[in-house]
């Protein structure tokens, strides 16, 4: 069976793992596509939940084996993907699937499933409110943040190939926002 796939993508910090969890406390069809990442635990997640976390070897010879639906070396070394098997799964159980990826990930997402995806772009106010945002989460240097900064400002240029853009300067507004624009797709 497929099913239906809603795409979040937001620079890091704009408010897209937020967005996500409140749709997937309102009763839809939804279910969450777990990346499959090769970087290190961040303390408090959990492989499986939050992402299957496997080496960099695995994660190559993953790619050899062309598992993955899509996948990006997002930085020098650091690979995120997602995994062909996930998404079966997810529509095996009469489930929509929904991401939570950054744009490269999403732009190809949202051409490999074609009318079967709603694409949303989550847009900070500012980049200099997404730098605060980055900086308040506390688990990141100064040089990480920095460079995350930088791929956002690119990030943006991308923009206007999504199917709805949403600017996320009050989080309750931008939660209602892409819930009426989810419910509509799902509807069709």
């Amino acid at each position: 069976m497929e099913g239906k796939c809603i795409i979040l993508c937001a620079p890091s910090g704009a408010g897209k793992t937020s967005i996500t969890k409140f749709l997937l406390n309102q009763n839809l069809p939804l279910e969450f596509s777990i990346s499959a990442c090769n970087r290190e635990k961040r303390k408090n997640e959990v492989d499986g939940v939050d992402y299957y976390f496997m080496s960099t070897e695995n994660f190559r010879k993953r790619i050899d084996n062309d598992e993955f639906v899509e996948w990006e070396e997002v930085y020098a070394d650091q690979f995120y993907g997602t995994l062909r098997t996930e998404i079966n799964r997810i529509w095996n159980k009469g489930n929509n699937v929904i991401f939570d990826v950054d744009v490269e990930g999403g732009l190809s997402l949202s051409k490999y499933f074609g009318e079967k995806a709603l694409a949303i772009f989550i847009k900070p106010p500012s980049i200099e409110e997404l730098g605060k945002r980055l900086r308040a989460r506390g688990s990141e240097t100064e040089e990480v943040i920095q460079k995350r900064l930088a791929k956002a400002e690119k990030e943006l240029e991308y923009a206007k190939w999504f199917d709805r853009i949403v600017v996320n300067d009050n989080l309750e507004k931008a939660q209602k926002e892409i819930l009426e624009f989810v419910k509509t797709f799902l509807k069709k």
